[in-house]
């Protein structure tokens, strides 16, 4: 009976630390301005890999990022995915 107790204890400890940790949202920042956010990220925020720049060439490439790009979804004024795109 200790042996059952013993091994299903162990088996859950080791269950539990292989779950990676779930993202937080404090690791989401929201900027005030496209200033501010072009400083963190030169190349603005795309909301998925598959955008396309409406706006034409660019000197950067945005950093893909679809909880970033949500939070900072008011910076993008020609709705093309990506918010303050450079």
């Amino acid at each position: 009976m200790k042996k059952i107790i013993l091994a299903t204890f162990a088996s859950t400890l080791l269950l539990g630390l292989s779950v990676p940790p779930l993202e937080t949202d404090a690791s989401v920042k929201k900027f005030k301005n496209c200033t501010e956010l072009n400083k963190a990220y030169k190349g603005g925020i795309a909301k998925n890999s598959k955008v396309k720049n409406k706006g034409g060439k660019t000197k950067y490439k945005p950093t893909v990022s679809a909880k970033l790009y949500a939070a900072n979804e008011s910076k993008d004024r020609d709705k093309d995915g990506i918010a303050c795109e450079r």
